[in-house]
């Protein structure tokens, strides 16, 4: 069923201009518009990790290798740059007791998520975006509120089921071909 959509994802406040799949397709990475990379998992809707240096400008392709351990993206300043997937994993060799240590890690992060507390330090993780970012995302999210009051105010100041509460779904496929 291609009618409508199953998970929209959202971060980007520009266009997204590139996508690639990881070779085990459960994660993508997208660039876009607003000279950022993000990372999404497929049952997702927001952005596990976001990737963006102040010199980096619109990315227009993206691409992660065969292993799922890199990204390399390619921008309108004419570089290509290499990222890691996971950005706090080393990429030398290990010792067997670095291998258990971050192999005990995971366990308790996985045992454990359901805790608030623990849920509130994996996410404080995340990297910041640049400001541009954080005003663009700002200023959609006064939008969308705004947009949210007057349908209220419509729907309260209009006869009982003439004015619906639109499904974000719905709107997402524009017109469907043959």
């Amino acid at each position: 069923r291609l009618d409508k959509p199953t998970m929209i994802h959202k971060g980007h406040v520009g266009a997204v201009m590139s996508i690639g799949w990881s070779p085990t397709g459960r994660e993508f990475v997208t660039g876009g518009y607003d000279a950022t990379l993000r990372i999404f998992n497929y049952r997702s809707g927001h952005a596990r990790d976001l990737y963006y240096t102040k010199r980096m400008q619109r990315v227009f392709a993206v691409g992660i290798s065969a292993d799922s351990k890199y990204i390399v993206s390619g921008s309108d300043d004419t570089n290509i740059r290499l990222w890691r997937v996971n950005a706090s994993e080393n990429s030398g060799v290990k010792t067997p007791r670095e291998e258990n240590a971050l192999e005990y890690r995971a366990a308790l992060l996985k045992k454990h998520s359901h805790l608030p507390e623990v849920s509130k330090i994996t996410k404080s993780g995340k990297r910041r975006g640049p400001k541009f970012v954080k005003k663009q995302t700002r200023i959609a999210q006064i939008q969308k509120e705004s947009r949210g009051n007057k349908l209220e105010n419509r729907i309260k100041h209009s006869k009982p089921g003439v004015v619906k509460h639109p499904n974000e779904r719905d709107d997402a496929v524009a017109k469907e071909i043959g």
